[in-house]
């Protein structure tokens, strides 16, 4: 293929075209750039997306299951059918309501959650938050007085600590002569959790299911069930799936419709990057556009013999073309590396950090995804491509005759 060897020729100017080998240069630079900056950047969105995914599913289950009427009581039979649904793992009771917590006069207000020490770590990942302690603590009594695990940032709010006894008071509240009172109850920390979300540390309290029965005054009834899945991403399926069977009056939803706003969030930004960032990659083609049409300019002559001497007009465009597209190609290969390298180092040694009393994360967390380094890769040749198509067709409308004449 002449036309090949010709493009490769053509990068490499004389000594009195040197100017054209800067612009060339200058030109994949670009294009490396370009390349380089979209894979680290979206690399880094992917790893705070995956990092901030498994804090929220640390603490939350993949799948709610709840009633329409409130709590209920035949809760045993309904996780029988769940867990016998294809794709979810394990399932677990829980009591979700609001409290508030008093310590020393210190008052804060927390979200209680009742769970069952005994399967409650098979859904929530309880093992890796808990610090100090075990979930399978709360199913013990500390000196007759029921335990309870609070956050991290919660205890240092109310300036509670393991050990301490502290108060928890429901705005519910139980009927009495004089009317509806507070229902308090005294509970001692067993432990304390470290989620790594600022959300869930600084409002969240862990006691007991039958405690929390007790503390309502719900008898044998629960909120609802929490079930963990197989397939994370499967879960809306596997949510339709335990609907269906068990039909009214209960109702579920899974992690991907109680943090839809925030994960749409999270994907608009990145598709707004990588918008953003394709402009640098349009600045490496433009370069690429001005070399071709000085080199078409400065080698004028030499199209006109090629004509002369039978070369096509599709010959004639295919050598510039190959000319653009070596320089894109070489510019993309380049910004992989580059960009491929960079995340290796970042995810290696860590050196970027980040203040922890202001982000939930103390490092850059980043995830390279094969789809999104073939997409980038992939847009940086086809950009490159676009980009000889105007030069390449002018060389190739070049008249012969013409040229002959003035040169």
């Amino acid at each position: 293929m002449f036309e090949l060897f010709l493009g490769v020729k053509y990068l490499k100017a004389k000594r009195k075209q040197r100017f054209i080998s800067v612009i060339t240069l200058i030109s994949i630079l670009g294009v490396m750039m370009g390349v380089m900056a979209l894979i680290v950047v979206l690399s880094v969105m992917n790893g705070f997306r995956a990092d901030l995914m498994s804090k929220i599913l640390g603490v939350n289950s993949h799948l709610l299951v709840l009633s329409l009427g409130g709590p209920f009581n035949d809760y045993r039979k309904v996780m029988e059918k769940v867990d016998r649904v294809g794709g979810v793992v394990a399932s677990t009771p829980f009591i979700y309501t609001q409290v508030m917590v008093n310590n020393a006069g210190k008052v804060s207000g927390a979200i209680l959650r009742g769970v069952d020490p005994e399967s409650a770590g098979t859904v929530v990942r309880f093992k890796s938050m808990i610090k100090d302690g075990s979930i399978s603590s709360l199913g013990e009594s500390l000196d007759g007085i029921p335990a309870i695990i609070i956050g991290n940032e919660l205890s240092k709010q109310i300036g509670a600590y393991p050990g301490s006894v502290i108060t928890v008071i429901s705005p519910e509240g139980r009927l009495t002569p004089l009317g509806r009172a507070p229902n308090t109850r005294m509970f001692k920390v067993s432990a304390t959790f470290d989620s790594g979300m600022y959300e869930y540390d600084a409002s969240m309290i862990y006691i007991s299911l039958k405690e929390a029965q007790e503390f309502l005054g719900l008898e044998d009834k629960v909120t609802g069930l929490e079930v963990r899945v197989e397939d994370i991403y499967k879960s809306d399926k596997v949510s339709k799936s335990v609907q269906e069977m068990l039909g009214y009056p209960y109702w579920t939803k899974d992690w991907k419709v109680m943090n839809r706003s925030l994960f749409s969030a999270l994907k608009l930004e990145k598709l707004t990057m990588f918008v953003i960032l394709t402009m640098i990659v349009l600045v490496g083609a433009l370069n690429i556009i001005s070399t071709l049409v000085m080199v078409v300019m400065e080698k004028t002559r030499d199209v006109a013999i090629l004509r002369a001497m039978g070369a096509s007009a599709k010959s004639i465009m295919s050598i510039f073309m190959f000319q653009g597209l070596l320089v894109g190609f070489v510019g993309t290969i380049a910004g992989l590396a580059s960009g491929l390298g960079i995340c290796q180092l970042l995810a290696k040694y860590k050196f970027i950090s980040l203040p922890s009393d202001v982000y939930y994360i103390s490092t850059l967390p980043v995830q390279v995804e094969i789809a999104d380094v073939s997409f980038v890769a992939a847009a940086a040749v086809v950009i490159s491509f676009l980009a000889t198509l105007y030069p390449s067709w002018y060389a190739s409308k070049l008249n012969p005759v013409e040229s002959f004449r003035y040169e």
